[in-house]
């Protein structure tokens, strides 16, 4: 507490005029987070919605005896066990036997997407705004999400689901910078980890879609569908202000900055000038920034390497333990209900966790017991109780590490390459969830590769930790020379 009111009283520049003008949180900025979050349940939807998409499915060769999955070189046709679901792009498609490594190349070819849209949209925003990329991006979603419902073949469906991660990818970091530029560091923290909330809640509402929605086209449909009322954010999203300023569109972040101000009930007659003055500080030392600014200076470069390895740990862990998790034996719907439910009390601790413990703390601690239950798997006995307790654990601890990746990138970046930052960070992440379908499938193969795998991964990511400040309660770099210091 005494190092940040010194830290207050020996460098200006930690008021922020832009926080000051419109407050560090009010009903502006909560009706902004409410329209935003709401975006988060079809990004969940989509990336996880492999699981009933390519559920696993029994087969046989003919028409008599027992589903027993053998694969026979002289098999003309696979008869599917349609129990419990009815068509799936498994039994449609024939992605079986020698034809099985096309299900884990749609899933990475889908996370390559995603990949692709944080990178592509990421630089997009930071060129012409947040709100433009990002209408773009839902927009996309809707069309691409609905197209793909009605595939005709593999390779249609793969190339729709590319162009929809593109566009899922786009409203993951476009939606996420927009929040942190518009609420004050005091709440920073527990903001951009609720924005993680939708997430769960969507990924532990798609059972729900699976359950009543056994026909993988129809399930496809009703998870795009609601899209349709992000058309909606036209009218109701504004730009980010933070972002005008840094563009030097000083007069339309006025208008902004003053309606914010007014719904949140603060004195508008010294706005001008406070901003007018910030203006001054950012643009007098302000470069065309590039994401190659972040490489150019030692410490800059340093944490960015270090929280894009933390950013791998999370894409590669938590959607490698989810998929793992889906092959352990018993009800695929509560399976996936319990692996979700587990989610939401993780990210709920993490607001405590960083507020108390700090960014980096949390994210040493929250690795290592993912780590730490993933090793286990390999030395506990076999059973099914045992692997999906220890894995939803890991799943537990990664819920807790994805919330802090988000805030951490969010306040570590400046603002003239924050959007860029954290789309490569987001990219380093699909990096790791393209590797995750394979290396969570060599249990077929090797039972202790998957463990071990996921299990060492993360605790790298904690001594990687090491080199990063915490950036609790600080003011969010504007400059390059801001983010250096």
């Amino acid at each position: 507490m005494l190092e940040t009111e010194i830290k207050e009283t020996s460098s200006p520049k930690i008021v922020d005029p832009l926080t000051k003008a419109i407050g560090e949180i009010g009903k502006w900025q909560i009706w902004i987070c409410f329209v935003v979050f709401l975006v988060k349940f079809p990004v969940a939807w989509h990336q996880m919605s492999i699981i009933f998409l390519a559920p696993p499915t029994q087969f046989k060769c003919t028409e008599n005896g027992t589903f027993d999955s053998k694969c026979l070189s002289n098999c003309t046709k696979y008869i599917y066990d349609h129990s419990v679901f009815g068509e799936t792009i498994i039994s449609q498609w024939d992605l079986v036997c020698d034809r099985q490594w096309l299900k884990n190349l749609t899933q990475t070819i889908f996370m390559l997407g995603i990949l692709v849209g944080n990178m592509v949209f990421g630089h997009l925003s930071d060129r012409y705004g947040r709100r433009l990329p990002f209408l773009a991006a839902v927009f996309l979603q809707l069309i691409a999400g609905v197209t793909t419902a009605y595939s005709v073949n593999w390779y249609m469906f793969t190339a729709l689901r590319f162009l929809l991660a593109i566009a899922t990818g786009g409203t993951m970091v476009t939606s996420f910078v927009l929040i942190m530029e518009l609420i004050g560091s005091r709440y920073r923290d527990t903001v951009g980890i609720l924005y993680q909330i939708p997430f769960n809640f969507g990924h532990l509402t798609l059972p729900l879609f699976g359950y009543y929605l056994r026909d993988w086209n129809m399930f496809q449909l009703a998870i795009s569908l609601p899209s349709i009322l992000f058309l909606s954010y036209y009218y109701l999203l504004p730009e980010s202000p933070r972002w005008l300023l840094t563009a030097g569109k000083i007069d339309d972040a006025l208008k902004i900055i003053k309606v914010a101000a007014k719904r949140n009930g603060r004195p508008t007659e010294n706005i001008d000038s406070s901003i007018q003055k910030m203006v001054v500080d950012v643009t007098s030392t302000q470069e065309r920034a590039s994401l190659i600014a972040l490489f150019r200076t030692p410490r800059l470069r340093t944490r960015t390497l270090a929280i894009c390895y933390n950013w791998f740990v999370c894409g590669f862990c938590f959607f490698g333990v989810s998929q793992y998790i889906g092959h352990v034996s018993g009800n695929i719907f509560t399976n996936v209900a319990i692996s979700a439910a587990i989610l939401v009390p993780g990210t709920l601790i993490s607001i405590y966790a960083n507020q108390a413990l700090g960014r980096k703390i949390t994210l040493i601690s929250s690795n290592c017991v993912t780590g730490l239950s993933c090793l286990l798997i390999m030395v506990v006995p076999a059973s099914t109780a045992s692997h999906l307790t220890l894995g939803c654990t890991g799943l537990w601890g990664m819920s807790i590490s994805f919330a802090t990746v988000y805030l951490y990138a969010g306040e570590l970046f400046p603002t003239v390459v924050r959007n860029s930052g954290v789309g490569l960070s987001s990219t380093v992440a699909r990096i790791g969830s393209m590797l995750a379908p394979f290396v969570a499938t060599l249990a077929h193969t090797s039972a202790w590769l998957p463990p071990l795998a996921f299990g060492v991964v993360p605790l790298i990511g904690s001594g990687l930790c090491i080199l990063l400040p915490d950036t609790r309660g600080r003011k969010l770099p504007d400059t390059l020379e801001e983010g250096e210091a």
